[in-house]
């Protein structure tokens, strides 16, 4: 492809409002334009990369035995409401009407579209098993889209499911794909963690992530170096802590006025914010008002709380929800004299804490040297203590790290969460009728683009792994004013072209160092540079990963780059 006449353009600012070294770069470098926010186009360099991607993922599914279909965008509302998921999805879902009034969503996943599918044509355990899986464009409507491609609205995902007769075999799909997900990851030259997850809004009974570690990734994740353990942050189980042992002092009514933070409080108090008990309130589905208390040093985890709540639905408490439920404001939010309507949880952090300090729902007031069982009690113990490095690993003991982590692959068994309400059943061998049990797992297509970038990147650009590049070669002719350099290059690259390299052709009458960042910009694995030393027989090859610069005689320029693109690819 000449460049000339290829339709790529790359800007020589940084674009405003980016912060991800994927997104600036991806737009920087011509592979994506924001149309809104979380909704993005590709370009035709971006759906060079975006296709050799999916043919990665499509190589290892077909060759897992998985067997690919194609199915509806447009999800008709019959199909969520028999499990249930109508109502249960939240806002994300994007929902609309035909002209007749029935009721439609805009697919975020399609677990209820492919069980009633295989439900019309599945009826007997010699049927099974099966692994369906397709690549198509999702929509969910994120509350913070953010990042580019990392998290958006509109997004190209593989999703896959599988249907066993027996929770043996299910195990036996589910590995299947762990390993084909291993090896997609490895031939996209992607550093991924595989860690334990939470089931959210898909449900069923276990999950794994795919994460890669960076700094703008959504997910947190805690790993132990000492026993391997790793897991998203939000299904960490933090234990009760012991008992404090301190004699306790007399309860005291204390004047803090202005201290609606922990810091301003610890502050003002002279003690440290774990001797502090803060409350959390949210108003749940709209309606109803729950109390969480935790120690002054830890954060809700917001996922935990979900889990908690068995919903999403819920928000924090606004000023007049608080005056009008506790007759106080924030930062003066405390577990007394409330009404009945108010469910209290107690994180694990606080128990066994001495001599604390609690709000009492009077504003400007604290209890200082409060103790459990003497000035308050206890009520249901929860774990929604959003995990920190430094916390103790659920299965040893030792240290947790706890890095940001992109979710680039995401698998669960179901188990029968949609067979059992959507009566996908099959009949084995004595006749009798049983559930199918499910699998599913989805990879972000378009989201393994940002996450390439995230981790092959430098100061200059984007540097593409060859098996994802949008071109493995780039030709540049220095001078195509100097008649010797032009005919080499265009001996170059109709030999590169007949060799079955994949070439942009840089003959745009640009100078050489606008055409050497654009080059650097877009990654190119390869560059061979047609210059001055074409008078020697020569042209210069550089490789983007490793910066190596060499001569090569222009007769055997091709057949090493072509030798050095294969030995990539392996």
């Amino acid at each position: 492809m000449r460049w000339s006449r290829y339709f790529w353009y790359t800007s020589k600012e940084d674009p405003a409002d980016t912060e991800a070294p994927s997104h600036k770069l991806l737009i920087k470098g011509g592979f994506i334009k924001q149309v809104s926010a979380g909704v993005y186009e590709f370009t035709p360099p971006g759906v060079r990369v975006l296709r050799k991607i999916e043919n990665v993922v499509r190589k290892e599914m077909d060759r897992s035995g998985a067997q690919e279909v194609l199915l509806t965008v447009l999800n008709p509302a019959e199909l969520w409401k028999e499990t249930g998921r109508w109502e249960l999805y939240g806002r994300e879902l994007f929902t609309l009407k035909d002209r007749n009034g029935r009721d439609y969503c805009l697919g975020p996943t399609h677990e209820e579209e492919i069980t009633d599918l295989v439900r019309s044509f599945v009826n007997s355990y010699r049927q099974l098993p099966l692994i369906l899986y397709q690549i198509q464009t999702k929509f969910r409507d994120e509350k913070r889209p953010r990042f580019g491609l990392i998290r958006g609205r509109e997004f190209i995902m593989k999703d896959a499911y599988s249907f066993d007769a027996d929770e043996f075999s299910a195990m036996m799909s589910y590995e299947t794909m762990k390993f084909a997900y291993d090896r997609v990851f490895k031939k996209l030259r992607l550093k991924t963690l595989m860690v334990e997850a939470s089931v959210g809004a898909i449900g069923g009974i276990s999950s794994h992530e795919f994460v890669v570690l960076t700094d703008y990734g959504e997910a947190r994740v805690a790993y132990c170096e000492s026993c391997g353990y790793a897991a998203n942050a939000e299904v960490v189980k933090l234990s009760k802590p012991q008992e404090e042992k301190e004699e306790e002092r007399p309860l005291e009514q204390v004047e803090t006025p202005s201290t609606d933070t922990i810091e301003k409080l610890s502050n003002f108090l002279g003690v440290p914010p774990r001797k502090i008990l803060k409350a959390v309130l949210y108003i749940v589905d709209g309606l109803t008002p729950v109390m969480f208390i935790i120690r002054g040093d830890r954060n809700v985890d917001e996922n935990k709380v979900s889990m908690v709540l068995g919903t999403e639905n819920f928000r924090l408490a606004e000023d007049q929800e608080l005056w009008e439920l506790l007759r106080t404001k924030k930062g003066f939010i405390g577990p007394f004299n409330l009404n009945s309507s108010i469910k209290v949880y107690w994180d694990n952090s606080t128990y066994g804490v001495k001599n604390a300090v609690i709000a009492f729902n009077k504003p400007d007031y604290h209890y200082v040297n409060a103790n459990p069982g003497r000035d308050f009690q206890y009520g249901e113990f929860v774990d929604v203590c959003q995990v920190e490095e430094g916390d103790p690993c659920p299965k040893c003991g030792a240290s947790l790290r706890v890095s940001r982590g992109l979710e680039v692959g995401h698998i669960f068994l179901l188990g029968t969460r949609y067979s059992e309400p959507m009566r996908a059943y099959y009949k084995d061998p004595q006749g009798q009728e049983k559930p199918i049990i499910m699998g599913c797992y989805g990879i972000g297509i378009s989201r393994c683009i940002s996450a390439i970038v995230e981790q092959h990147n430098d100061e200059r650009g984007i540097k593409w792994p060859t098996s994802v590049a949008p071109f493995e070669l780039d030709l540049i002719c220095v001078n195509p004013t100097d008649p010797q350099q032009k005919e080499v290059a265009e001996h170059l690259y109709l030999l590169s072209e007949e060799m079955g390299i994949e070439t942009i052709y840089d003959d745009r009458d640009e100078s050489p160092g606008f055409k050497f960042a654009d080059a650097d910009l877009c990654g190119f694995p390869y560059r061979i540079i047609v210059g001055k030393k074409v008078k020697e027989g020569k042209v210069e090859v550089q490789c983007r990963q490793t910066g190596e610069k060499w001569d090569v005689g222009i007769q055997e320029a091709i057949r090493e780059v072509k030798k050095r693109i294969e030995e990539d690819k392996k």
